[in-house]
């Protein structure tokens, strides 16, 4: 089974990469695919880096990591990213393949009103990740819940560090604070 990790990735922090390991080791995954969406339908207009530089900062974190991998596919496709066209068009490219869709318990709680909720357990075996204990209402759409460790880091937290000068080391990888430091990201106050 093929782990998905969809996200902004605003950038990608220790949190994710924390958590998407727990994930693979868990649930025994051949690799774990981190998808940046092109535009998130509910982030519309607020992603603060391009989707280029977002993909960018994932392939740097993940380097050197075997099991996890960059899927560009939301990102090529372009648009608003719906996890369903997405699921659809990796289950044409890769006929066969049983793919695991990891996704947040806050974002759990709004799967119903996802666009064509109903297909998403046909085309993946759908994870809530929960951290501190929490538990996620149950839903016909989950196959199974996960607990991961909590990290207290935010991409917005990040963002927030950058805008004001205090470092982002500890909170994302070497290689990503060099990124955004040389690509200057996180410097617009209303981005």
């Amino acid at each position: 089974m093929i782990g998905l990790f969809g996200g902004s990735f605003d950038p990608i922090h220790h949190g994710h990469l924390l958590v998407g390991l727990a994930a693979v080791e868990a649930l025994g995954l051949e690799s774990l695919r981190f998808v940046p969406a092109h535009t998130q339908p509910f982030k519309a207009g607020r992603h603060a880096a391009t989707p280029d530089q977002r993909a960018a900062m994932v392939a740097l974190a993940i380097e050197g990591e075997p099991r996890f991998a960059l899927e560009r596919l939301e990102l090529d496709r372009g648009g608003p990213s719906y996890t369903v066209d997405t699921l659809r068009a990796l289950a044409a490219r890769e006929p066969g393949v049983e793919f695991a869709l990891l996704v947040g318990a806050d974002a759990a709680a709004e799967l119903g009103s996802w666009r064509d909720a109903a297909a998403l357990p046909g085309l993946a075996r759908i994870v809530v990740l929960t951290r501190g204990g929490a538990q996620p209402a149950p839903s016909p759409l989950v196959w199974r819940t996960l607990a991961v460790p909590a990290l207290d880091i935010s991409a917005t937290d990040v963002r927030a560090r950058v805008l004001s000068g205090a470092p982002v080391r500890w909170r994302v990888p070497d290689a990503v604070a060099r990124y955004i430091a040389a690509e200057r990201l996180y410097l617009d106050q209303g981005r």
